[in-house]
């Protein structure tokens, strides 16, 4: 098992900066900071996992009837975009330029343009205030949504799909970096995950 520095959880060469302090932007309304520090946090974290694909399993697929990891990569972009554009209205660059060229782009070339993306919508959510986020927007379906629930939505819809990449890593047999606590690679000697009625008794 490796140590967690320099794979995955502390190895951002692309980040967001999420915290004011390190230059990240402060959200106008302090109870929103949260919301600002969390997408940038999730961006992150998505990265480091599609860091962890090598090229050659870009197109890799553990069943004919799910996505490949590529197809996986170039969902996120779009519907990322579409999310923020459509429902939650933030400023969008074109959605043909989202995607990089060619027919057969390295990890990399995705990788660098998730977070730019990532990194323009940053500053918009910091200023949005108290009213902006709890304005209602069209949803799919015809229904109507606050764009605080919208975000939310998107946060965890980018979870589900990194966990799709973290599983096909894994059914491909190679290494899953570390997220939220240490995987079955890498973890750190402050790890403390709990699989025991002990550790979950903490501070009762």
């Amino acid at each position: 098992m490796q140590a967690a520095q320099g794979y995955g959880r502390r190895s951002h060469a692309l980040r967001v900066r999420r915290h004011p302090r390190r230059g990240g932007p402060r959200a106008a309304a302090p109870i929103f900071e949260h919301l600002v520090a969390t997408y940038a946090s999730e961006t992150n974290k998505t990265a480091s996992m599609w860091r962890a694909v090598p090229d050659d399993l870009l197109d890799f697929r553990p069943h004919e009837r799910t996505n490949t990891i590529r197809a996986i990569l170039v969902h996120q972009i779009l519907s990322e975009r579409r999310f923020f554009a459509q429902f939650v209205g933030t400023e969008e660059p074109p959605a043909s330029e989202l995607l990089p060229p060619g027919d057969h782009p390295p990890v990399q070339a995705y990788l660098e343009r998730y977070v730019a993306l990532a990194k323009r919508r940053l500053p918009q959510l910091a200023e949005a205030s108290k009213e902006w986020w709890l304005e209602e927007r069209p949803f799919f379906g015809g229904l109507e949504r606050q764009r605080i629930w919208t975000f939310w939505r998107r946060v965890l819809h980018t979870c589900h799909h990194r966990t799709q990449v973290q599983t096909w890593l894994r059914l491909a047999g190679r290494q899953v970096p570390a997220i939220y606590g240490p995987s079955g690679d890498v973890s750190w000697d402050e790890a403390d995950p709990t699989y025991s009625v002990e550790a979950a008794d903490r501070g009762a």
